[in-house]
């Protein structure tokens, strides 16, 4: 029997199924699940009558009983067969050396499980008698584990990263009662915000992974049914440029020859997923119904949650923030609790001693802190201890990355913060004075050519998924005559930035559509002697411009993401973005640039900067060079922490 782990677009399996470092090799050498461990595959029959593949790994100590630990994902919960086991299994190595049972379920027409896959099946809130989805699924699964697997002691408790992320989160609602913790890690929210959109735009530079999600496949299998597509070269940026609009990338997916109809009202449905992203390029009622957010209002109470994430996490940053705010607005009983740290995607399930992300060393143990001392913590305090919520651990266990240090706080953002306006000046500095006058505002121009947009990064590479520009060195930017940068003087006191950003921009273009990127940048002192193993051979840490947070809006969905409109050319317009939540000290010395632009490539696809009723079609003729404005009116409202 084959089977072949899929690259999983979000990075999990580096983490979950590949870490090699040497307390991971150490485990995989002494064989610790096999010796430890008992494998069972079973099928768990739906009330719809779909068999989910579930894997089941239990404690060969059998003198006591144990909670149940469980993740569902769309990555395989392989391998599959007799004798075949994970090297690693459960959140951490601590929980696995515990004990716990631990259990791994293909979702829903993913891999060994029947049925067909939908990218965030849609919840449906008042079933009829057979109706399925992926509540349902979980709740009818964990009825059965709690049922059926010996020697569980009636508890338990979900986690994922990324994907598997979401599956947690779609655990709480509508809950079990045996289900007594989750923690959604990386969690996805909304397509429309996170992974495949920022705000609307789209993330070109996922466009490989999109035959992972949406691959048609209606039959149980163990090895891969979708294909990559392939780029033959290793300069990302200029095969995106030269294969022009975006419509010129439908070549790659065949997706016209697969017809799905659904049981409710026998219509076809769009399938493929990049078929689905090509015909609802608003936020239209397709993408709201995949949306999870506004579910949570039913969490019980019953069910604890710890909404885990990284501050540099440039796949899933908005889905693990807004899902802890929502719980905590929609459910005041519940505890729900917040951990961010100075991650990319899924590193705080790395077992190295070494934090970096890209070229930026945050600190030793970060990670395997986290695991031991708050994880763990967590989920033996809720199924194997009291479960009374008196967990010691804090509400918000929060990282600040400028100080390189973790802080405790009992709400998230911090009760003690100001809201500041800080405005973009016209010799490009930032004042907390706001303009009084009219003769005091001011507009300053760049010209953005489609045949030569800014880049993301200034490496010359492909990557499947992008993580490492998240704090990459913004030099090669701010040099460009197309990146607007506005910077304060060098710093006499300390600045910490503590919640989410608003970036107020005042704008104009001579086209009729544009985007609008801002970023949020602590310019490292010109004396600054840090070095690192992860820094590139080309950068010093000497005039280090790190970048702390940036966003992007498709400025069609300036007022409205489901009704998008046009500019009116040379008409000064309203632009608000709204950054994610930051936690950052801008120390002593340093200084804080804001960097404005208008495109991102290929990180974001390209904006023809002519308005059309939809960019997926667009054609080579809508693609013009226009002259952008920003006002020095503008302002960024930041969250200072006094």
């Amino acid at each position: 029997m084959k089977t072949l782990i899929p690259l999983a677009f979000f990075s999990f399996f580096l983490f979950t199924n590949c870490e090699q470092t040497s307390s991971y090799k150490k485990t995989t050498k002494e064989n610790y699940v096999a010796n430890n461990y008992s494998k069972k595959e079973v099928n768990i029959t739906m009330r719809d009558g779909i068999k989910l593949h579930t894997t089941i790994y239990s404690p060969k100590d059998k003198s006591k009983t144990y909670p149940i630990l469980m993740q569902r994902t769309p990555y395989s919960s392989a391998p599959y067969g007799d004798g075949k086991m994970k090297s690693k299994i459960s959140p951490n190595l601590h929980l696995m050396k515990e004990g716990n049972i631990v259990v791994y379920q293909d979702v829903r027409g993913r891999w060994m499980s029947e049925g067909v896959y939908d990218n965030m099946r849609a919840y449906i809130p008042n079933k009829k008698a057979n109706q399925s989805d992926e509540v349902s699924d979980t709740y009818d699964t964990i009825d059965w584990l709690v049922k059926n697997i010996e020697n569980n002691n009636g508890n338990v408790g979900t986690w994922g990263i990324s994907y598997p992320g979401y599956y947690a989160t779609v655990s709480t609602i509508d809950a079990h009662p045996a289900l007594k913790a989750a923690s959604p890690q990386a969690c996805i929210g909304d397509f429309f915000f996170d992974d495949f959109h920022h705000n609307g735009a789209f993330l070109l530079s996922y466009f490989r992974a999109i035959s992972l999600f949406g691959t048609y496949k209606d039959t149980p299998t163990d090895s891969a049914w979708y294909s990559f597509p392939k780029m033959n070269t290793k300069d990302q940026y200029q095969f995106f440029l030269d294969k022009g609009p975006l419509k010129n990338l439908n070549d790659y997916f065949q997706y016209d020859k697969f017809a799905i109809k659904t049981a409710e009202n026998n219509d076809k449905i769009d399938d493929f997923f990049w078929k689905e992203i090509v015909n609802h390029p608003n936020y239209d009622a397709v993408w709201k119904s995949k949306g999870i957010i506004q579910h949570l209002n039913k969490v019980p109470s019953s069910v604890a949650t710890m909404i885990v994430g990284g501050w540099f996490d440039a796949e899933d940053l908005y889905g693990p923030l807004e899902t802890y705010k929502a719980i905590e607005k929609q459910g005041k009983d519940n505890y729900n609790t917040l951990v961010f740290g100075p991650w990319d995607h899924g590193k705080w399930a790395s077992s190295g001693v070494k934090n970096s992300v890209g070229n930026y060393y945050f600190g030793d143990s970060i990670s395997l802190k986290f695991q031991s001392e708050i994880e763990t913590n967590f989920f033996n305090h809720f199924l194997k201890g009291k479960g009374n919520k008196e967990t010691g651990l804090p509400e918000a266990y929060v990282f600040d990355s400028g100080k390189k240090e973790w802080k405790s706080y009992a709400t998230w953002p911090p009760k003690n913060i100001e809201k500041q306006d800080w405005f973009l000046t016209e010799n490009q500095k930032i004042s907390l004075i706001p303009p009084t006058h009219k003769k005091q505002i001011h507009s300053i121009n760049f010209m953005s050519d489609v045949k030569r947009p800014v880049p993301y990064s200034e490496d010359i590479k492909t990557v499947f998924t992008p993580r490492k520009y998240m704090t990459d060195d913004q030099r090669f930017a701010a040099r460009r005559p197309d990146v607007l940068v506005f910077e304060t003087d060098v710093l006499t006191d300390e600045i910490t930035l503590a919640g989410d950003i608003l970036a107020k921009l005042k704008v104009a273009t001579t086209g009729s559509a544009a985007d609008w990127i801002v970023k949020i940048i602590d310019v490292h002192p010109a004396d600054n002697k840090e070095n690192n193993e992860k820094l590139q051979n080309h950068l010093k840490m000497s005039n280090y411009h790190l970048m702390v947070r940036s966003e992007v809006l498709r400025g069609r969905f300036r007022n409205s993401f489901e009704n998008p409109e046009p500019f009116i050319p040379n008409k000064k317009t309203d632009v608000n973005i709204k950054l994610q939540d930051v936690f950052h000290t801008f120390k002593k010395g340093h200084k804080l640039q804001i960097q404005v632009q208008s495109t991102w490539f290929p990180l974001i696809d390209l904006n023809p900067q002519t308005y059309v009723d939809n960019i997926y079609k667009a054609d080579k003729k809508d693609f013009k060079t226009q002259t952008h404005s920003v006002f020095t009116d503008s302002s960024l409202e930041f969250s200072v922490l006094k």
